[in-house]
């Protein structure tokens, strides 16, 4: 997967799996139980990818403004996803990216008057406001249909086909590479468990450097177009 913004921004951590048997007929399944600290982790978005890539045409999907945050504040989708940026506020926001697999921006606006936007690269695509510079939210994009992201328990379940998956872990209190490593998946019918120990990074605080540089970057281009 392409990087931006410290790329695949990730947990450090250890996966075990386990294998049990059980009654399902066309796929096998997968299930994730990731925690740091010991406790459980949301939002840390898992993706198994087979070698091949996987775009969509017609898949949809949203991040809302609300309460001045980006809802879901990480949104993982496939590639070729169209998304759109509805604005619940009873203020104006200005939604943009300069993250390179999606570069964009929404002027000023409310309800659901900003056009959506395709996202047909691999990465990760920071989003902000450039009106409110604590908002921030996070596009996962993925080149694969079998991705997902854990729940407040830090869990996950995927149906997959058999096959040979490299598995990746991100979450956005993190830097360097993901967290991956591959899975066999052996037959229908099995269910595999992999637990995955992450060891956070240091969370960025509100109006961090990153941010203010985006912001710095819209500036500029702001002065410079006619």
């Amino acid at each position: 997967m392409g990087s931006q913004h410290r790329g695949w921004p990730a947990w450090t951590g250890l996966l075990a799996l386990a294998f049990t048997l059980l009654p399902r007929a066309q796929a096998a399944e997968v299930r994730f139980d990731v925690t740091g600290a010991g406790v459980p982790v949301a939002d840390a978005v898992i993706s198994l990818q087979d070698g091949t890539s996987s775009s969509s045409r017609n898949a949809t999907a949203r991040m809302d403004q609300q309460h001045s945050a980006f809802v879901p504040a990480v949104l993982p989708v496939q590639a070729g996803t169209v998304v759109s940026f509805p604005n619940r506020d009873n203020i104006q926001h200005h939604v943009y990216s300069f993250s390179q697999p999606r570069q964009f921006q929404i002027p000023l606006y409310s309800g659901n008057k900003a056009a959506p936007i395709r996202f047909e690269k691999p990465g990760v695509v920071v989003v902000g406001c450039n009106i409110h510079d604590w908002m921030i939210g996070h596009i996962v994009v993925l080149d694969t249909p079998y991705f997902g992201k854990t729940g407040a328990d830090g869990r996950l379940r995927l149906d997959v086909p058999p096959g040979r998956y490299t598995v990746r872990v991100w979450h956005v209190r993190g830097a360097g590479a993901p967290l991956q490593r591959t899975l066999v998946v052996p037959a229908a019918g099995t269910s595999s468990s992999l637990q995955v120990s992450l060891v956070a990074a240091k969370e960025e605080a509100r109006g961090s450097d990153r941010l203010r540089s985006l912001q710095e970057k819209f500036r500029q281009l702001k002065s410079t177009t006619p």
